[in-house]
């Protein structure tokens, strides 16, 4: 699968030569910039190759999204905010391709400049961009908001600011960062901010806004209405200034995007049925190829979409908090992924068509080597042989049932590994030495029946092993507010993961960030080693050492025992009206933020 990789990065301008060799014919205004290498796509590009510029404009999509929500502001921690938001109200300084593992071209932006060895970069605003009141966007608003999310935003930007040494107008349209630390992403991130306002918050408490205040931004939609809990609609804005601009052609073609919620998925599915929803991803092979027997797809009114992609599994699952007691000891976390019996559960969900995700990369060239470690991954992990669980360096794989409903050999496998971590069955309950009852909760949002329905699986494999662990289904509101506090033993867990892992690997498994409430490292990991591999792949000058580096992460992760996975999706189940298109050239992210409603059209 390597080739296949490094063609992917040749679509870059990628080479498997030195980054150093690329980093110097950045020092100029350029239209875009690529992690490796040069950007695919030419400065007289005419539109991203997957949209479609001559798409007609009108029309709808409405999807049904299960939970609720009490804030519109996507920018703080407070509140529960859905999580769409953020991509459809608001333009960055640069714009991601999804058809590159990360390639950047201008927005806000007109051109972006960096230093020899990306110590610094500098962004030109183009003249004509204005906020969606109409009012121009000025580097006065691009300093505010960066300094604004940084210290007062949500967690997920703080990371980046924490690693500005300066930010100065350098010019009329001209923005200059200079960082602290060697760290060759933080130019691309520098582009991937949302531009706020600044007047607007004038004598406003930015952190606690929720649906009083809706943050004006630079976007081809406008907010144009909502009631809370029950719909959000955004309006295409006819006036918007950046229409014509190439990353934009050919994005932004339907004139209305309605978010409907429900309390559940099959209220939701029930929505679509009938035709309140008009576009459905479901994510349950069994049930793609079972219930969709309904009138308006029998009419053929609804169709369905395969969709192929080239990203990675991520990671979705079950995730063991490490900062209870109960699973702090990797024997536990293993005796627990032992208990959860995959291949009975993956049969009666999917029908045994569903593979299961293997490790965060699985999927993709970036997933670890199977057996032992070699060569530079070797290299990378040995300086932390001490601290690194059994089957980092040996190497390890998930363990596999025999199918049966009881499982013996896995069930037999999870005792001894609690037995050697100081749990034993008495009278039927799995005890400590002390005598005190082995249980702990698992934590689930209201609505989600597939969680519960794989979870009533589990808990009754538990009971094979002595343990009775409590259920809980809490709405929305609550479950955000607990797993911002880290308030959970085990949860359900997705992380997406791409082809360009970077900063972001921080905010998911570094230990400066494992407490930050809000964080997205729920697993709690503290691990130099992990802390060491992500540092690797930030600053290294091969793409070799790159891939190497992302193997051994993910060897840490994997062999760490944090997540029981599930199964994966490589590819995407859409149906959809027959009158919603989108263009036949897919991008390699596929079905990804960016891609659906971005680039689809409506048309009889």
């Amino acid at each position: 699968m390597k080739p296949e990789f490094f063609t992917l990065l040749r679509r870059m301008g990628a080479s498997a030569a030195l980054i150093v060799g690329a980093s110097a014919a950045m020092a100029e205004p350029k239209h875009g910039i690529a992690m490796y290498g040069e950007p695919a796509l030419p400065p007289d590009f005419v539109s991203l190759p997957y949209a479609n510029p001559d798409a007609p404009l009108g029309g709808k999509i409405v999807t049904a999204n299960v939970g609720t929500f009490d804030s519109l502001n996507p920018y703080i921690l407070k509140g529960n905010v859905h999580w769409q938001l953020q991509y459809l109200t608001g333009d960055s300084l640069m714009g991601r391709s999804l058809d590159e593992p990360f390639s950047l071209y201008g927005v806000i932006a007109e051109t972006i400049e960096t230093g020899p060895d990306r110590e610094w970069v500098e962004f030109t605003l183009r003249a004509n961009a204005t906020f969606t009141d109409g009012s121009p966007i000025t580097v006065e608003d691009v300093m505010w908001s960066y300094e604004t999310l940084g210290t007062q935003g949500h967690g997920r930007y703080r990371g980046f600011w924490a690693k500005v040494a300066s930010m100065e107008q350098t010019g009329p349209r001209t923005v200059k960062f200079t960082f602290n630390e060697a760290d060759r992403e933080l130019a691309l991130l520098a582009g991937l901010r949302p531009i706020l306002k600044k007047t607007q918050w004038e004598g406003l408490e930015f952190g606690e806004s929720g649906l009083d205040v809706v943050p004006i931004v630079s976007g081809e939609y406008k907010l144009a209405d909502f009631e809370a809990g029950r719909f959000i609609s955004f309006q295409r804005d006819p006036n918007y200034w950046g229409k014509d601009i190439p990353f934009m052609r050919g994005l932004g073609n339907l004139d209305e995007i309605r978010l409907e919620f429900f309390g559940d998925e099959t209220a939701a599915f029930e929505a679509f049925k009938v035709g309140e929803v008009n576009t459905h991803r479901e994510f349950n092979v069994a049930k793609w190829d079972s219930q969709f027997d309904f009138p308006l797809f029998n009419s053929g009114d609804v169709v369905k979409s395969i969709l192929p992609h080239k990203r990675p599994s991520g990671m979705t699952g079950f995730v063991m908090n490490t900062r209870r007691d109960q699973f702090a000891d990797w024997r536990v976390r293993d005796a627990m992924m032992q208990a959860f019996n995959f291949e009975f559960i993956n049969e009666a969900m999917t029908g045994s068509q569903q593979p299961r995700i293997t490790s965060y990369w699985s999927n993709s060239p970036l997933g670890m080597d199977n057996g032992p470690a070699t060569g530079k991954v070797k290299a990378f992990l040995e300086p932390f042989a001490a601290e690194l669980i059994p089957g980092t360096l040996e190497g390890y794989a998930l363990p596999v049932s025999d199918g049966s409903e009881r499982n013996r050999a896995g069930i037999g496998e999870a005792l001894a590994q609690l037995e050697a971590a100081g749990w034993t069955v008495q009278d039927g309950v799995l005890k400590n030495a002390e005598g005190t009852p082995f249980t702990f909760e698992i934590l689930l949002e209201t609505g989600s029946s597939e969680n519960a329905a794989i979870i009533d699986m589990y808990t009754q494999s538990l009971g094979r092993i002595g343990i009775t662990p409590s259920v809980s289904s809490v709405d929305g509101a609550q479950y955000k507010e607990r797993t911002d506090a880290f308030d959970f033993d085990i949860t359900y867990y997705r992380r997406g993961v791409s082809l360009s892992p970077g900063n972001e690997q921080y905010a998911y498994y570094g230990s400066e960030r494992a407490d930050e409430a809000g964080g997205r490292n729920l697993m709690g990991i503290k691990s130099a080693a992990a802390d060491a591999m992500i540092g690797k792949l930030l600053t290294s000058e091969s793409q070799d050492d790159f891939v190497a580096a992302v193997h051994a992460l993910d060897r840490v992760l994997t062999a760490g025992r944090y997540v029981i996975p599930i199964y994966q999706w490589n590819i995407s189940r859409i149906a959809h009206a027959k009158n919603l298109h989108y263009p036949e050239n897919l991008p390699i992210f596929g079905d990804w933020p960016g891609w659906q409603p971005d680039v689809w059209w409506y048309e009889e």
